[in-house]
């Protein structure tokens, strides 16, 4: 996924966001919101109350994970913004942190604001607070949960994790305090996607050290192993999870796609294609190589070749090229196919690519999509709502015995599916495709 960028900075020699002062807010004589918001309302929101006794008028009703802060979600001018309240001087940092992230691209939350000079109608001081955009359908992973957390479930939130955690790494982010309850997650096709929602004890450096990484594994592995062992407390674990085994899982995942992505590969001269094969499986996991480093070893015919550049995201890089649809990496994946099972069907292996994706927006996708009644195309992002209509196409179809259409798997889709899925959105603009 793509994340908007705010209108100043800390690096890069773009300069910070400019302090806003406030005109009539409670005490506006030390009231200060610093950062780049686009509603002037939220410096209108009583920052003279503490947080946790905010008028429910002001708040929306969202999942909430676990925080060692008090945490608020607000809804103005048809946006949610989620609100942290903090010291004035880790309010600060971690809003650069995010900046920083959101600058690289990195799947993280993206800051707002930050509140200083808070105090009570009493002229007593309050704590800080960090405004940060609600990452729209995303979720804790408590409320992934739908009764007891199935093993498959758990499965895929832990490499959604493993993903995150390396893309962190590879932009030189360490992260200090790696958890489930630090982490959002979005459906992404059969998979999850996540995302960094507390960079608190986070520090970004121009390269992570093996230290910092294994410091950040280790953490990892505890901070998980207690999340789940309170899961089997409450009884929200299934009884054949084990949580040190999940625990010493996302340590050798992790270890063995940082290897996939970093590590030398020793080959023959006359092996040339294992680098192509190399650079395939990058690709199937999500990672482009934009270059590649092929040294000869000194007396003998092998070469040691290693991935010198590695990003994120090739198959959303591809799709957004071809038709402007920013996704995550796994629906990006299956809406290719899709495109490319379309340009079989066409018969059109020999059009410019362009062209194809044009046609398979405005004869496949938006159709698709556009004839789910809108209140009900509103429970799941665009591309996750296709690719579900695409898996229940298949089911229907095996059923059958031949293709039913994607008309009628619409139908059946939405009567039998979809008005029993929960709403994941916070809130979404007509016609906003993500």
């Amino acid at each position: 996924m793509s994340h908007s960028q705010p209108a100043g900075g800390t690096g890069g020699g773009v300069p910070r966001p400019p302090a806003l002062t406030p005109g009539a807010a409670p005490n506006a004589a030390s009231l200060q919101m610093t950062g780049a918001p686009s509603d002037p309302d939220l410096i209108r929101l009583p920052w003279d109350i503490p947080l946790e006794q905010w008028p429910d008028h002001h708040l929306v009703a969202l999942p909430r994970g676990i925080s060692r802060h008090v945490v608020r979600f607000a809804r103005l001018s048809g946006k949610v913004y989620a609100i942290k309240e903090i010291s004035e001087r880790y309010a600060k940092r971690e809003y650069r942190l995010l900046w920083d992230l959101a600058r690289l691209d990195a799947p993280s939350v993206e800051p707002v604001a930050v509140i200083t000079g808070r105090t009570d109608a009493a002229g007593e001081p309050l704590d800080s607070a960090l405004i940060t955009r609600h990452l729209q359908f995303s979720l804790p992973y408590r409320a992934v949960m739908s009764g007891t957390l199935r093993p498959d479930t758990l499965t895929r939130l832990v490499d959604a994790l493993v993903v995150l955690l390396v893309r962190l790494h590879l932009n030189g982010f360490y992260w200090g305090d790696c958890s489930l309850s630090n982490t959002l997650f979005r459906r992404d096709a059969g998979a999850f996607a996540a995302y960094l929602v507390d960079a608190e004890t986070g520090e970004l450096h121009p390269m992570i050290s093996e230290g910092q990484r294994a410091h950040d594994i280790d953490v990892a592995h505890t901070n998980i192993f207690g999340e789940l062992l309170d899961l089997e407390a409450g009884g929200l674990l299934d009884p054949s999870i084990d949580p040190m085994e999940i625990a010493e899982q996302i340590c050798d995942r992790y270890q063995r796609l940082w290897a996939e992505i970093t590590q030398d590969e020793i080959i023959e001269e006359v092996d040339w294609h294992r680098v192509e094969q190399r650079v395939r499986r990058l690709n199937s996991l999500g990672f482009d190589v934009a270059e590649m480093m092929v040294r000869r070893k000194v007396g003998t015919g092998r070469l040691v070749v290693r991935p010198k550049v590695v990003d994120a995201g090739h198959h959303q890089r591809r799709l957004l090229r071809l038709t402007g649809l920013d996704v995550e990496e796994n629906q990006a994946r299956r809406l290719l196919n899709d495109l490319d099972s379309f340009r079989v069907a066409n018969n059109l292996r020999h059009e410019d690519e362009a062209i194809v994706a044009h046609r398979w927006l405005a004869e496949v996708f938006h159709p698709a999509v556009d004839s789910v009644p809108g209140e009900l195309r509103r429970k799941l992002t665009p591309a996750q709502l296709f690719h579900e209509l695409l898996d229940h196409r298949w089911f229907l179809s095996e059923s059958a015995g031949r293709d039913v259409g994607l008309e009628p798997s619409v139908k059946s889709y939405v009567a039998n599916v979809l008005v029993y899925k929960p709403d994941e959105q916070a809130l979404l603009p007509d016609n906003e495709y993500e």
